[in-house]
């Protein structure tokens, strides 16, 4: 026998009309290059949603057509994740920190027709457009005045004004009723080896995504809260933010290009009173060098949330110990939407001896509802959940990609409906979770395995180092050793001996590296991790020389 309920589809439409209609007075706050503090409220954020799905309609954009984005976290891009997913097209969004090659790449794979671009990537689209297949048609988000200057690079003479493209359009749009399975965006890889793989996400999956992130045992927005996302929103939609808040009533504060600012950010979330914020380590540890040098303080900021990297003890310890901030580890992957773990306390843990409280603090956290998690040994067996045993860790779950855009095949997927994130991690018996290593990044030596994250976290413990990455070289008897790579803090000392021997009291003797090398700045990625392929290369002969 069936249930009686009614079966009302799980669409981000759904987000939409329910802030139209309970926070319609809740305030977006953004940063552009025409507009130093923008402010208005969801309310004139969905009627200009409205107006931009009309004029997608009138420029006859089917349903299904993937439309591109190379935009920071602003109020127009806001519009645009509700005016395209909500009217049956595909938002499809680019890192623009990429190589122009590889924008020009996944652009064509998508198969995207219409381009959205901030003005400053004018130049950037100058080297793309002639590489670009599908696309028609490019609008700059900003208004007439701030258009760049003519280009005589294919489609940009004819690009058109974002603000012109609304204008006369009505504030309101017969939203269709979409099936939840629909595609609603689109998502790459940062595609650390080969080409860049295409993540689409539903309606379903995305507004699944939302509820699970938003628990209170999660992230734990309500409509009380002001929420910075420094994530960019190219990088697996902002973690889903985007969503997550309008969803809860919160109020939105987008840093534009000033999320790679500390003062900016400091600024704004002091003004606009920001009570819980997310990026990335970097992000955090430039931050905090901003406030330790400035004396400025956050009184405002209750949470940070930080994911894309384990995030060091140091960064976690400051922002408790000086600001009075909790810091919550989480973990995710473009193909988890990307929140798979976070990482909240259970019951009488708050009575934990200090060290205990700082190793849980360190891990990534339990699975979130919807996520399930295993790890498993090279013979694909499961390992047990002991916190000590590593393994291969594996996830599934409603908002976790069954496969890939466009790909017949994929290799991480399991038979028995798994996927393989590349993860090497431990669980332990209350679930949380703690990544040791990349597969591709962990370190064998001798046969055993050193954790390249353990070894980075303990180092930018030390008060002189900003930032640290180690990677494994060749060695001509262990096979692999690690080295130890670091950027010192300005004005700051440290011998490579007093390092190492900082390090020898922390981790087993042979896990120590067998050499430092300071260096001024440490390669990132376009999404801001460490590049450790380019490392790897320009090192792998150094304990060779040595």
């Amino acid at each position: 026998m069936q249930g009686l309920m009614m079966d009302v589809p799980l669409t981000v439409t759904g987000i939409l009309r329910h802030a139209r209609l309970n926070h319609p007075e809740q305030q977006v706050v953004s940063i552009t290059a025409d507009h130093p503090r923008h402010r208005y409220t969801y309310g004139e954020a969905f009627a200009r949603s409205a107006q931009l799905a009309n004029a997608l309609d009138r420029l006859q954009l089917p349903a299904g057509a993937r439309i591109a984005t190379l935009a920071w976290n602003d109020f127009r891009h806001l519009e645009l994740f509700y005016a395209v997913a909500c009217a049956g097209r595909i938002l499809h969004t680019v890192n623009p920190r990429l190589l122009p090659e590889q924008i020009a790449w996944i652009i064509n794979d998508a198969g995207a027709t219409m381009l959205f671009a901030a003005p400053e990537f004018a130049p950037l689209l100058a080297k793309l457009t002639p590489h670009l297949v599908h696309v028609r048609t490019i609008v700059f988000m900003t208004g007439p005045a701030h258009l760049p200057p003519a280009s005589p690079a294919p489609l940009l003479a004819d690009a058109r004004c974002y603000e012109q493209l609304l204008a006369g359009e009505p504030p309101e749009f017969n939203w269709p009723d979409l099936d939840e399975r629909t595609a609603c965006s689109l998502c790459y890889t940062s595609g650390t080896t080969g080409h860049p793989k295409g993540v689409l996400y539903s309606h379903r999956s995305t507004v699944l995504h939302a509820m699970a992130a938003a628990g209170a045992d999660v992230m734990g927005v309500t409509a009380r809260d002001g929420v910075l996302p420094v994530v960019p929103m190219f990088h697996v939609n902002a973690w889903g933010i985007p969503f997550i808040v309008p969803m809860t009533g919160g109020k939105l504060v987008l840093p534009g290009r000033g999320a790679g600012d500390p003062a900016t950010l400091v600024d704004l979330i002091n003004t606009e009173r920001v009570t819980v914020a997310l990026g990335v380590p970097t992000v955090w540890l430039a931050l905090l060098q901003y406030l330790a040098a400035t004396g400025v303080r956050l009184p405002s900021l209750k949470r940070t949330v930080v994911g894309g990297a384990a995030c060091p003890q140091a960064v976690i310890d400051e922002f408790r110990d000086r600001h009075g901030v909790e810091t919550h580890h989480a973990w995710g992957m473009t193909e988890t939407s990307p929140l798979g773990t976070f990482n909240s306390p259970k019951p009488g843990q708050e009575k934990l001896p200090l060290e205990a409280a700082r190793a849980l603090q360190a891990k990534q956290g339990r699975s979130v509802f919807g996520v399930e998690m295993r790890i498993v040994g090279d013979d694909g067996h499961e390992l047990p959940r002991d916190g000590r045993t590593f393994g291969s860790l594996q996830v599934r779950g409603p908002f976790v990609a069954s496969g890939y855009y466009g790909m017949e095949k994929s290799d991480v997927h399991t038979v028995d409906g798994w996927f393989d994130t590349g993860d090497v991690a431990t669980i332990d018996p209350d679930g949380y979770m703690q990544i040791t290593d990349r597969t591709k990044d962990v370190i064998k030596s001798g046969g055993e395995w050193i954790s390249s994250i353990e070894l980075e976290n303990h180092t930018v413990g030390h008060p002189a180092v900003a930032e640290a990455a180690v990677i494994g070289v060749a060695h001509p008897k262990w096979s692999e050793r690690p080295l130890l790579i670091v950027v010192l803090k300005p004005g700051e000392t440290v011998s490579r001996d007093d390092l190492l021997a900082f390090l020898a009291g922390k981790v087993a003797s042979w896990w120590v590296p067998d050499d430092v090398v300071f260096v001024p700045e440490i390669p990132h990625t376009g999404t801001g991790k460490i590049n450790k392929i380019q490392l790897r290369e320009q090192y792998r002969d150094h304990l060779k020389k040595e």
